[in-house]
């Protein structure tokens, strides 16, 4: 065998690198945590701000590296849905975004939609999971109850997704399959909004397909559906400024961005966040350390630099975020943005 026989052998025979997010090279820090003066943690990622044309305002790190978004897709995914046919009122709207905590508030809204579809919990294809607020969580135990799918903070993107299937004819034993009607339609609307090819698809925690795409692209997408650039897109954002505490919960950063800043704002698991001023000024950034705790800030800062938001209103609003860092009960320190 000859050395470029071997070579060429050794090529092939090498596995590829897997496809994922920035690298920490392509990366920056973006926000530190203090504690009594000595800077304890850092968390570096990559941002991305647009502007209502799409164009890039700004960038921190590598925007154009794929990311899963996670949950931060839950608007696109309501978008298909809606395309459907589906008339939501603006609550049930909401909750088909949201990352809910299986409040009892939220359960109902969810039990509504599912009851639009005649259909009952046990078509829910997401896991079983307790509620995410700790007093509905205690409530649960107490009554003898266990995890429920009900309980999953993405039951309403599911019971919204069934009731399309339901509406459409279409099977809803089988709606979390890739090559599903409803799956297909996901995809079709993500690559519309964003302008840009799906460069990877995997299984979200949830269940459902979860589509990688570029910081750029998520923020452009995010950006052309804040701005009610259709009938159906302005319908998803009035919902959701109007029903702030169904997103999250009452309290948490991402509900308090919406209501004090009527901002449309979604954070997706493992370090994804994404806000959009109604002008469609938007911002999408991945933390690489899957941490939510600096997330909001950064946006926020970085919404303020573009000129999209209020330095004061900003200050005013972290003065409600619970970015303390404490030692022996007494605030020793702060998360702080550095980007």
């Amino acid at each position: 065998m000859t050395a470029a026989a071997s070579d060429g052998e050794s090529a092939a025979a090498a596995p590829a690198a897997p496809l994922g997010a920035v690298t920490i090279d392509a990366a920056v820090e973006l926000a530190v945590l203090e504690r009594s003066g000595f800077v304890e943690s850092r968390h570096i990622g990559a941002a991305v701000v647009v502007g209502p044309s799409g164009d890039v305002l700004s960038e921190l790190g590598d925007a154009n590296a794929p990311v899963f978004p996670r949950s931060s897709l839950k608007p696109f995914q309501a978008l298909a849905v809606r395309e459907t046919g589906v008339r939501l009122t603006p609550l049930q709207t909401a909750l088909s975004m949201a990352s809910h905590h299986g409040t009892p508030r939220h359960v109902e809204v969810v039990r509504d939609i599912l009851r639009l579809a005649s259909l009952d919990e046990s078509a829910l294809g997401c896991p079983p999971d307790w509620p995410g607020d700790r007093a509905a969580r205690d409530d649960v135990i107490r009554a003898g109850g266990g995890a429920q799918p009900i309980y999953m903070n993405c039951s309403g993107k599911h019971a919204a997704m069934l009731l399309a299937c339901v509406q459409q004819g279409w099977s809803t034993t089988d709606y979390l399959d890739p090559a599903h009607p409803m799956q297909l339609r996901v995809r079709e609307v993500i690559e519309r909004e964003t302008g840009d090819g799906i460069a990877a698809s995997g299984v979200d925690g949830c269940g459902a397909p979860v589509h990688a795409i570029s910081l750029r692209a998520l923020a452009r997408g995010v950006s052309h559906i804040a701005r009610g650039a259709t009938a159906d897109s302005a319908w998803l954002v009035e919902s959701v400024l109007a029903n702030g505490w169904a997103i999250d919960s009452p309290n948490e950063q991402n509900t308090l961005v919406i209501d004090e800043l009527q901002l449309f704002a979604k954070l997706g698991a493992e370090g994804v966040m994404v806000m959009s001023t109604r002008s469609g000024v938007a911002v999408a950034l991945k933390i690489l350390d899957g941490g939510l705790r600096a997330a909001a800030i950064v946006a926020l800062e970085l919404l303020v630099r573009a000129g999209a938001v209020a330095r004061s209103d900003v200050d005013t609003l972290l003065g409600r975020f619970d970015l303390a860092v404490l030692g022996g009960g007494v605030s020793v320190g702060r998360i702080r943005v550095t980007a």
